[in-house]
């Protein structure tokens, strides 16, 4: 009878004891996801401020507007939750984002429009969110890639057609002749 109690008793306490490798195990793997989290979450926010920095060298942004512009990554998560799926929606805003101002960078080609560029972009800041809660997810889905459009550029239906009369009409010919060709292949 004493062996089966001593049997039991160290079956017991072998079960207790894996229990709480496992449980320590499984607590050291969420541990270590959410570090991967946040340090993702900080390598976005970063990169981003970074951005801003070189927009601001760049005279596209006042450099007392970088915090302002901050604040659509850094207020992110204030009052969304912290999961994969809204981490890769940071991620998609802040290069939506950088991408567009980069792009619309890329084709300036006068002090005129380094200016218009500049000015829309002080537009785009005075759009946002002045409070950490009100950048909620209604904000990022809806609000905000309507918000980044104003930042784009679209030439006026005259300055089209005066670009296009200032091609030359052996210009327009060969143009119309690859488009031929395209449809015909």
């Amino acid at each position: 009878m004493g062996y089966i109690v001593f049997l039991a008793l160290l079956l017991l306490i072998t079960l207790l004891g894996c229990y709480w490798i496992i449980e320590s195990n499984r607590q050291k793997a969420i541990e270590a996801e959410k570090k991967r989290f946040n340090q993702r979450v900080k390598e976005i926010n970063n990169d981003f401020k970074i951005k801003l920095i070189e927009f601001s060298e760049a005279k596209l942004i006042r450099p007392k507007n970088i915090g302002s512009l901050h604040q659509i990554t850094s207020n992110y998560f204030v009052v969304q939750a912290h999961n994969e799926e809204n981490l890769n929606q940071l991620e998609y805003i802040s290069d939506l984002f950088i991408n567009t101002v980069i792009a619309e960078a890329s084709r300036l080609q006068s002090e005129a429009e380094h200016d218009q560029l500049a000015d829309r972009l002080q537009y785009f800041m005075a759009q946002l969110p002045r409070n950490g809660i009100e950048f909620n997810k209604t904000f990022y889905q809806e609000t905000f890639p309507s918000l980044v459009e104003t930042i784009k550029f679209y030439p006026s239906i005259e300055s089209i057609d005066e670009h296009q009369q200032s091609i030359a009409p052996q210009e327009i010919e060969d143009l119309n002749q690859q488009e031929q060709l395209t449809e015909l292949t």
